[in-house]
């Protein structure tokens, strides 16, 4: 193991930050994929909440200040398996996503 993180996050942040008024806020956080994803969900903001945990808990995995929260990037597989990338870093990652109505959060470990 080389790096592990965890984050948590208030859903209001987000839902305070409507998709629609605030799409530049949103695209400095999140790739397409990641806003399209969110947005394809009755309740978009939980979603948004838990990726954006995931990105803080993946930079904290790195230990490192040379990446931005946009080099993150959370996908998920086929099977809804979540998964990561992140900008010029060939490290494997695991990594878990909850949620509620209120609450996000984000476990990361570089393997």
């Amino acid at each position: 193991m080389k790096g592990i993180g965890i984050d948590i996050v208030e859903v209001k942040r987000f839902r305070d930050v409507p998709y629609k008024k605030g799409n530049v806020f949103y695209s400095k956080i999140f790739s397409d994929a990641e806003i399209k994803y969110c947005l394809s969900k009755d309740d978009p903001y939980p979603h948004f909440a838990a990726r954006f945990a995931a990105k803080e808990a993946v930079l904290k995995c790195l230990k490192s200040t040379i990446y931005k929260i946009r080099d993150v990037e959370i996908s998920n597989d086929k099977d809804g398996i979540p998964s990561v990338k992140v900008k010029n870093n060939k490290g494997k990652f695991l990594i878990s996503l909850s949620h509620t109505k209120d609450q996000a959060a984000a476990a990361a470990l570089l393997q």
